[in-house]
Order: C-alpha cells, then sequence, then structure tokens
C-alpha cells in the first residue's frame, strides 16, 4: 500500500512514492510554495533582542 499524504500547499491526498514533486501533489503547487518561500512570506515569529540606548553602564545596574 503506497504512503499517501495532504500536499502542504493546496491540501489535496498525494502518494509519497514515485512522486517527483514530494511531499508537494504536483509541480505547480511546488512552484507556489518556493515562489511563497523566495517572497519571504513564511515567517516565524521572533522576539527582538532589546536594542542598545548607547547608555553608560552604570545606567543598566
Amino acid at each position: 500500500m503506497p504512503t499517501t499524504l495532504n500536499c502542504p500547499r493546496c491540501g489535496e491526498l498525494t502518494t509519497w512514492e514515485q512522486n517527483e514533486s514530494r511531499p508537494f501533489c504536483s509541480e505547480r503547487c511546488k512552484l507556489i510554495d518556493f515562489g511563497a518561500w523566495a517572497k519571504e512570506e513564511y515567517k516565524l515569529p521572533t522576539q527582538d533582542a532589546p536594542q542598545a540606548d548607547g547608555g553608560s553602564e552604570e545606567d543598566t545596574l
């Protein structure tokens, strides 16, 4: 029985074996996803480090 999974782009059920576009269902979904990645549409939430204000070390103690 072939391994099946949902395409991460469109959600369509696809197979892993003999699928050159895996984990995507098609070359089209693969290219759409790559375009989104290239346009930096995928971002992880981050917390910026505090900015140095140029004050002396005594100011922070």
